[in-house]
Order: structure tokens, then C-alpha cells, then sequence
């Protein structure tokens, strides 16, 4: 795992494409353009953005040996103050899953959220059929808090999510 690159897309655009049918279930509508080189730099580019304002943290998640993108996972909606939260949204390569890979990286998104921005708590949600990312969640120490009616519009339709949340500490905030 590593910080996202412009130099990401071709290999995102190309995962994105590869696994298109299998994460249409979890995914907002996207436009043609998302799944092209070209629409991933402009992404990037604006995830980069975002990052500098102090907004968004994002990575990939890369092969070992040929360093080509497998996922992603983005902290985002970084408030600090008393708050001091974000939330995190990340997807694996299908032929990847069932690895670790994706509680690896929730884990690891924790401890910089922790350790290098400060924040006390992490949050996520899921769809309440999306059993495979609520073991991720689990697994990564996060805790069920609520449910969201009608909380994100994801393939044709608005959905119910499941929230949870990670407390990372209970210093007061700096």
C-alpha cells in the first residue's frame, strides 16, 4: 500500500474495467469516462487536491512483484477540531479477495489516521448484504453503530447501510 499516484490510472482504469461486473452491486453510477486512463488521472488528480486541504488521504493497493494497482482505500471527510474523524471507503481486486489484503489496509489506514493525523475515531458503512466488507470491519476492529436508511444511491437504487466506527484513542485532541 502506498499513496496514490497520477501515474495510478492506466493500471486503476484497468482493474476498474476487469472488475466492473463484479463491484456493480456496491458501486454508485459511474460514467464511461471513470473506467478510462483519462478519467482516473482527473480522479487522482482531485483525490490529490483534496489531500493537500488536508480532506483525503488516499492509496492503492499494489502487487508485490509487479507493483500494478489491486485496489484502493481512501480516508476521507477528515474533520478535525473536537471531531477529529474520517471515514474510509476501499474495494480489492476479486481475484485478490479472500487474501487479507483489504483488512490489512483498514488497519493500516487506522494507525496513520491515528498516529500521523490525529484523529480519534475512523467510521465506514456498508451495505446490509456486503457480509464480506463487514468481516473486513470487524476484523479491523471496528464495531456495528447504526443503520442508514436509504443512505447512498448504489446500483439503480437509494440502499440501507450498516455504519460502523473504529475509536482509535481517547487522548484530547491537540
Amino acid at each position: 500500500m502506498r499513496r496514490i499516484e497520477v501515474g495510478d490510472a492506466a493500471g486503476l482504469a484497468d482493474a476498474l474495467v476487469r472488475n466492473r461486473a463484479h463491484m456493480a452491486h456496491v458501486e454508485p453510477w459511474r460514467s464511461e469516462v471513470f473506467y478510462t486512463e483519462a478519467g482516473q488521472a482527473a480522479r487522482i488528480e482531485a483525490l490529490l487536491a483534496e489531500y493537500a486541504a488536508g480532506r483525503q488521504a488516499s492509496y492503492v493497493l499494489v502487487e508485490a512483484g509487479s507493483g500494478a494497482p489491486v485496489g484502493t482505500i481512501n480516508l476521507g471527510s477528515i474533520v478535525l477540531g473536537p471531531l477529529r474523524s474520517g471515514g474510509i471507503g476501499y474495494w480489492v481486486d476479486r481475484a485478490w479477495h479472500g487474501r487479507g489484503l483489504a483488512t490489512a489496509a483498514v488497519e493500516e489506514v487506522c494507525r496513520i489516521a491515528r498516529d500521523e493525523i490525529g484523529l480519534h475515531r475512523v467510521e465506514a458503512g456498508t451495505l446490509v448484504d456486503n457480509l464480506a466488507s463487514q468481516r473486513v470491519l470487524a476484523k479491523a476492529g471496528f464495531e456495528r453503530y447504526g443503520l442508514a436508511p436509504r443512505y447512498l444511491h448504489i446500483n439503480g437504487a437509494w440502499r440501507d447501510h450498516i455504519l460502523f466506527q473504529r475509536i482509535l484513542h481517547d487522548d484530547a485532541p491537540l
